[in-house]
């Protein structure tokens, strides 16, 4: 295939050659904060994954594409990434799931892309100076150069307001009944959750007093992309919530609960983004290899009661706690992870405990 020459640019003016793939063509030029990820599969559920908002996403495997795509795979409605960049975008897959070729996926849903970009000598330098804003054209390299240094990070965006439904909806499900607060929730964590309860997904501005209108046995905090500080709305919500029914979140959702509770988060200066990351389960001494997808962490050192469950073994990032006084826990990382790893996917179970333990409560 013919390919047009592209040039992707990044913030600090460090550039990076290859070749227009997806939608770049027709685009021009595609801005947003760059993110590298180091999973060995899994990219069409890394691409749909609604956390990525705003987010360029550099794979470091350096063939993607080789089993295609499917509908089976998507983690949401539609791509919310900014873009994609690979080393070598494979064009004709070989899976017998396979309906369509990653390409083709890109276009349909006009994602710009890059193929032929030197993805380690990226990777090295985003690890070095952090992630960054970047452009990416079929332009002058100037002219892409002025798009990066204008395009905006995540710091300080309320990204959820892109990513969430607009209005409610259900799903049947297991006996419980779950409130599920959408800031860009996939699929595979309602795919979950369903095998417990049956499920009303919300958007991210339903309050408190309309949550429990609905009368959940439970509430989960889903994943979501952005910066955790900017939402002040769904953290004064979750305020209202804990205490009065069980609660679990996840990822974004881990943040949100923490911040509800007096903790404060902070921006890590790569993130974690790939399907490789130890984590010790403090409780049991287990180390669980876990899906991680965040560029922001959380600090409970300020949350009165609270116990943190789960370390991440690279860093000493929190990566779990719990407030048992309020019924309520929460993981950084993603237990539901589609591919993969599953170790982490107990959580499930026992948020269905607490919900038991609930109605029990309430003799109900």
């Amino acid at each position: 295939m013919s390919r047009e020459p592209a040039v992707l640019v990044l913030a600090d003016g460090t550039a990076f050659r290859g070749e227009a793939a997806g939608a770049l063509a027709s685009v021009g030029v595609a801005t947003g904060e760059l993110v590298f990820n180091t999973a060995l599969s899994g990219y069409q559920e890394v691409i749909t994954d609604p956390s990525y908002a705003g987010q360029v996403v550099a794979f470091t495997y350096p063939h993607v594409g080789n089993y295609g795509t499917n509908p089976d795979d998507d983690e949401s409605r539609r791509p919310f990434c900014a873009g994609v960049v690979v080393r070598d975008l494979v064009e004709v897959p070989s899976n017998w799931r396979s309906t369509r070729s990653l390409e083709a996926f890109l276009l349909d849903h006009g994602v710009p892309a890059m193929t032929g970009v030197d993805t380690r000598r990226l990777t090295r330098h985003v690890r070095h100076a952090g992630a960054l804003p970047c452009a990416m054209g079929t332009g002058g390299q100037e002219e892409v150069a002025a798009a990066a240094r204008q395009a905006p990070s995540t710091t300080g965006r309320d990204l959820v307001r892109e990513v969430t439904i607009t209005s409610r909806a259900t799903r049947a499900g297991g006996g419980r009944r779950v409130v599920v607060l959408d800031f860009g929730v996939k699929e595979t964590m309602l795919r979950q959750l369903s095998a417990l309860a049956s499920l009303t997904v919300v958007p991210a501005a339903t309050s408190a007093e309309e949550v429990l209108a609905l009368q959940p046995d439970g509430v989960f905090l889903s994943n979501g992309p952005g910066d955790p500080a900017a939402l002040g709305g769904p953290v004064a919500t979750i305020a209202e919530l804990v205490g009065r029914v069980p609660i679990f979140g996840i990822c974004l959702g881990h943040q949100l609960l923490g911040l509800a509770l007096g903790g404060t988060t902070y921006k890590l200066h790569f993130g974690h983004h790939g399907t490789n990351h130890p984590v010790r389960r403090l409780a049991t001494g287990t180390v669980e290899i876990t899906s991680q997808n965040h560029n922001y962490a959380l600090d409970v050192s300020g949350v009165a009661g609270a116990t943190v469950t789960h370390v991440n073994l690279n860093d000493g990032v929190v990566e779990g706690f719990a407030l048992e006084r309020a019924a309520a826990f929460s993981v950084q990382y993603h237990p539901e992870a589609g591919p993969g790893p599953h170790d982490a996917r107990y959580l499930f179970d026992q948020f269905g405990q607490l919900m038991a333990a609930g109605v029990r409560k309430r003799g109900r």
